[in-house]
């Protein structure tokens, strides 16, 4: 797997990548701490294998962020003990849309690959792929344990078994306050709340003190399981023997006040359901959403209805959920999806896929008519229960776009209260810091505004100054004696999934497809006879995706005897290496193009030589 670089976004100061050959070499790194001088702190130069190249000592500690700083998705981190590496969690990000072709974003494995016979364990904080899902390619480098709930290990090895993966991990549940030595590190797990179930907090047990590492949580008084954030354990921490560095998710930090209780859900979908009594129900949500799904059940089955499943991986989350024990849903209660057409609409509810509208999703292709199951018609109601992930919301409002076109009733959550998030807001995230009661924090999991917002909150909870750092991906933090300290960089840019590719896609690949997308192509096809020193007929100018409609023909006229003068000039001149007459047709076409239309296609010379 090849290193790629990656370009900065706007409104992140930077973002992803790390090291000198990674992907950051593309944009300025303002990674900062939470002083008040405003000056970024002098940065130690990384080592080849990253960090500052000397030997650990046996009491210290390291902190690695290979993703997840920065961005939403790719949250992959590494807790070293003396020169052992736990990983935590290990998770993909959907691709952008200035990423054409990329199916899937990774951390950069370079560290953890040069140090793979030092890893102890990979531990999953809960089962969402922006935290899972690069499992199946690290694999690819090294086998490994995998630590986790019951529920995260199997919605992870879905994947993993799909990528011929699974012979490479040892899968090793863990419960609710278990503690589990790994490595020279004892690890506990405590439970927290979130938007999908048995998701742990994790507190690493270290020669340096405890490090806490929330996940992703809130804390919900009402949860749907009754599985609350165990804020009593986190105390008891505190008090005794106390939480030297705070790990804290940001997804939420901008937000006032406190995330909804998912119960609140429940009673919104009640509403809705009674309110359309003779009306068929199609609601969407993600498949990992245990709690969602149990709710919608919930409502449905309370006013007789029957429940269908519609999506592959809604289908295999809810059989998993029902073995698990975790979702109550009789078998008396569902129907197959091919038989929905057989019921009354009024006693139909469909729990689908599709909420981001990811274009091939079962609620895309219910949109155009395509779904091979049944058809939507105009008094059917369509629920999306989701927000969509930063990025998607242009796709999904295309869907709802093409519902509506089949007169088709959609409510989502700008009409109904029908989601609610699964991350705490700054309520809750000051609740966290005044239970825990952390001698040093560094916010993590989200963009560098959530992170910068979350560094001020706890500025206002009295940590602030050389106790707190503002990282980003590939950044490395020692703790000591003396408190956090910044100890280099290693390789965290990006690493692109293109179908089987994986890794081999640079910036000029990307670069290039979104020339082609944008401006399109102008080939120059010419024949040389390299002998003779002469042009072979007339060359040809062809384009795709390139429109200029005034004079258009003149200039195709004009580009063939340029092209050809210039080649006879070089040709002339003894030119005939290849290379060189490519690059002589590409500099006459492009200047020609580029004067006369002030566009940029992309320019191909095709020189044939005989």
């Amino acid at each position: 797997m090849t290193q790629t670089p990656a370009k900065g976004r706007a409104g992140k100061s930077g973002g992803q990548g790390g090291g000198s050959t990674s992907a950051k070499a593309s944009r300025s790194r303002k990674s900062t701490s939470a002083s008040t001088s405003g000056k970024p702190p002098a940065r130690t130069k990384a080592s080849p294998a990253g960090g500052t190249g000397r030997s650990p000592a046996p009491d210290e500690v390291r902190v690695v962020f290979l993703g997840g700083l920065g961005e939403i998705g790719r949250n992959c981190a590494c807790i070293e003990v003396g020169g052992r590496i736990l990983v935590l969690d290990v998770g993909i990000m959907f691709p952008e849309p200035d990423m054409p072709g990329v199916d899937l974003v990774l951390p950069d494995f370079t560290y953890l690959r040069e140090n793979a016979d030092k890893v102890d364990g990979i531990i999953l904080t809960h089962g969402h792929e922006d935290h899972t899902g690069g499992l199946a390619y690290l694999l690819r480098d090294f086998p490994a344990p995998i630590y986790g709930s019951e529920l995260t290990l199997a919605l992870a090895r879905n994947r993993v078994d799909e990528a011929g993966m699974g012979s490479r991990a040892d899968w090793i549940p863990v419960r609710d306050g278990e503690k589990r030595r790994i490595g020279p590190i004892d690890v506990e797990f405590i439970p927290v709340t979130h938007s999908v179930p048995h998701a742990f907090a994790t507190a690493f047990h270290t020669p340096q003190g405890i490090i806490l590492h929330s996940g992703d949580f809130k804390i919900d008084l009402h949860p749907v399981d009754g599985r609350r954030t165990d804020l009593a354990r986190m105390g008891s921490l505190a008090a005794d023997p106390g939480i030297r560095l705070l790990l804290a998710d940001s997804t939420n930090a901008e937000e006032p006040g406190f995330t909804p209780s998912e119960s609140t859900v429940g009673a919104t979908l009640e509403k809705v359901f009674l309110a359309r009594p003779d009306r068929r129900f199609v609601v969407t949500c993600f498949a990992s959403h245990i709690h969602r799904v149990q709710q919608v059940a919930n409502a449905a089955i309370g006013q007789g209805r029957k429940v269908a499943t519609l999506g592959r991986s809604m289908q295999k989350n809810v059989a998993l959920a029902r073995k698990l024990g975790l979702l109550d849903l009789p078998e008396s209660s569902m129907i197959d999806i091919g038989d929905v057409d057989r019921y009354p609409p009024g006693q139909v509810c469909v729990i689908s896929t599709g909420s981001q509208g990811e274009p091939m999703s079962a609620l895309s292709r219910l949109a155009i008519g395509e779904n091979r199951f049944f058809t939507l018609h105009r008094d059917d109601v369509v629920v999306i229960s989701a927000h969509p992930i930063p990025g998607n919301e242009w796709s999904v409002g295309r869907v709802i776009d093409s519902l509506y076109r089949l007169g088709v009733e959609v409510i989502h959550s700008g009409a109904e209260a029908v989601h609610v998030s699964g991350h705490a807001r700054r309520g809750e995230l000051a609740i966290l810091m005044s239970v825990t009661q952390p001698e040093l924090f560094i916010p993590v999991h989200g963009e560098y505004r959530h992170m910068a917002n979350h560094v001020r909150l706890a500025d206002s909870m009295g940590i602030s100054g050389s106790r707190v750092l503002l990282c980003e991906d590939g950044d490395v933090v020692r703790l000591d004696a003396e408190g956090i300290h910044r100890d280099g960089t290693v390789p965290g840019g990006y690493l692109f999934v293109d179908g089987s590719s994986v890794g081999d896609i640079g910036h000029g690949v990307l670069r290039d497809r979104k020339v082609l997308a944008e401006e399109g192509v102008v080939m120059a096809v010419a024949t040389v006879d390299l002998q003779r020193s002469e042009v072979v007929g007339e060359p040809q100018i062809i384009t795709r995706g390139w429109a200029y409609d005034q004079g258009t023909d003149a200039l195709m006229e004009q580009a063939r005897v340029q092209v050809a003068a210039a080649l006879l000039q070089a040709l002339s001149t003894g030119t005939h290496d290849h290379e060189t007459l490519n690059r002589v047709a590409r500099k006459t076409l492009g200047k020609l193009v580029g004067e006369r239309t002030k566009q940029r296609p992309m320019i191909v010379p095709v020189i044939v030589t005989v």
